[in-house]
C-alpha cells in the first residue's frame, strides 16, 4: 500500500467546511462505534480495521472491515456488502441510495444519524457473519 496522509490531516484537507464536518463526524462515529483503528486506503478513503479474504473463485486481497470515502458529489460508505431491498433501517435513514456494496449520502442533515449509528454498529457486530468470504487474519 502506498503511503498517504493520516486520517486526520486528510479529513483537516477537506476544503468544504460543511462537508469537511460531516465526515469528521462520520469518522467519530465509526471510531466510537467499532473501537478499530483508522488508516488511509487511497488517497480519500478512510478505512478500519483490516482483514484478509479469499474467496472461492481463488481471488483474494486485503481490506478494510468498514469505512467511508469523501468523494466529489457524495460521501460513500462503506458499511454492509450486500443490502436487503427491504432493510427497514434503510427504510428509516432519510435521502441516500444504495449501491452494490455501499451507502450513498450528500450530507449528514439529509439522514437520521441514529440510524447511521444502528447500520454502522450492524456492520461492525455482523462482520464474522458474512459468507461470501473466509476471512484469513484480522486485526
Amino acid at each position: 500500500m502506498t503511503d498517504y496522509m493520516t486520517p486526520e490531516a486528510f479529513l483537516a484537507s477537506i476544503e468544504d467546511e460543511s462537508r469537511r464536518n460531516d465526515c469528521i463526524k462520520i469518522h467519530n462515529m465509526m471510531t466510537t462505534i467499532s473501537g478499530w483503528e483508522a488508516k488511509m486506503w487511497g488517497p480519500c478513503v478512510i478505512g478500519y480495521s483490516s482483514y484478509k479474504y479469499k474467496y472461492k473463485s481463488g481471488h483474494s486481497g486485503e481490506t478494510f472491515r468498514i469505512g467511508f470515502a469523501n468523494r466529489k458529489t457524495q460521501i460513500t460508505l462503506y458499511i454492509f456488502w450486500y443490502p436487503e431491498k427491504n432493510d427497514p433501517l434503510l427504510a428509516k435513514l432519510g435521502k441516500h441510495k444504495v449501491g452494490k456494496g455501499c451507502l450513498y449520502i450528500k450530507q449528514l442533515s439529509d439522514i437520521d444519524e441514529s440510524v447511521l449509528q444502528a447500520l454502522i454498529k450492524r456492520a461492525v457486530t455482523g462482520f464474522g457473519n458474512r459468507s461470501e468470504i473466509k476471512e484469513t487474519t484480522a486485526n
